[in-house]
């Protein structure tokens, strides 16, 4: 049984962007870019928790572009209460297309009609326009750091999830805006099943249990459905993103991570 090294506290883990520009007196503030699903809510909680972001302030932020599991917005806005974060959607009515998950008769098992190589569900320009909007709405509110649950280890293959990208794009916000900006996205080299772990290890924030509230509040079937209980949580087999959470789920909970913390 082999345990995975456990991810680095803040002070050792580098972010994507420049730190200049900062009083070390500074109140540590951070937008998290919150889908509901499961990454973006461990990302919630780690930014939350002293044991990782240990930021003074977060604030979360929703984006609504006619995603078929716009179920997820409700999930989002539900742990954002609990956990007492302010929460906010922003609607992006008719700017994205192109994807299983914005042309709702698509298959998201399918693969990507202009991209052979990239998965039916991949959203172009997705999340360069997240990132451009959440560092836009950062900057009026004085917040400076971005949390996002980019991953390039464990998912889909969508180009706009790499390390490369995300450190491309802050670079490229941080020149737009005449600031630092810095995006932190804790899950980056994680497994599914390592993601599963840092929920456990987060324990207990703000009073909710992160493992439980991950598995029964987040929401990642691509087709919106939560009529199906498993113990990875709601959804249904038939969709990538169903069967990555819980072949995870099944893969940490073989390796043992889910027990007592």
């Amino acid at each position: 049984m082999s345990t995975p090294p456990r991810p680095a506290p803040p002070a050792q883990r580098s972010a994507s962007g420049s730190p200049a520009g900062r009083s070390p007196d500074a109140e540590r503030s951070a937008l998290v870019l919150f889908s509901g699903g499961q990454d973006s809510t461990t990302c919630l909680f780690w930014a939350l928790s002293p044991e990782g972001g240990a930021f003074d302030r977060v604030e979360a932020v929703a984006f609504d572009y006619g995603q078929k599991h716009a179920v997820e917005i409700g999930q989002a806005r539900q742990i954002a209460d609990a956990a007492g974060v302010p929460f906010a959607v922003q609607d992006l009515s008719g700017l994205l297309a192109g994807s299983s998950l914005t042309e709702h008769d698509r298959d998201s098992n399918d693969v990507h009609d202009l991209a052979p190589d990239l998965p039916a569900s991949f959203v172009p320009g997705r999340n360069a326009l997240f990132l451009t909007l959440a560092a836009a709405r950062g900057f009026l509110r004085g917040t400076r750091d971005l949390v996002g649950g980019m991953c390039e280890t464990d998912y889909s293959g969508y180009p706009d999830c790499r390390a490369d990208f995300v450190e491309s794009q802050a670079q490229t916000l941080t020149l737009a805006l005449g600031q630092p900006v810095r995006i932190w996205t804790p899950l980056m080299h994680l497994t599914k099943a390592e993601t599963w772990k840092l929920a456990r290890d987060l324990g207990e924030v703000r009073g909710l249990d992160v493992l439980e509230t991950v598995r029964e509040l987040s929401h990642t079937d691509y087709n919106g459905d939560r009529t199906e209980r498993h113990a990875w949580g709601y959804g249904r087999l038939d969709n990538p993103a169903s069967v990555l959470r819980a072949r995870g789920y099944a893969e940490a909970e073989a390796n043992g991570w889910l027990g007592e913390r």
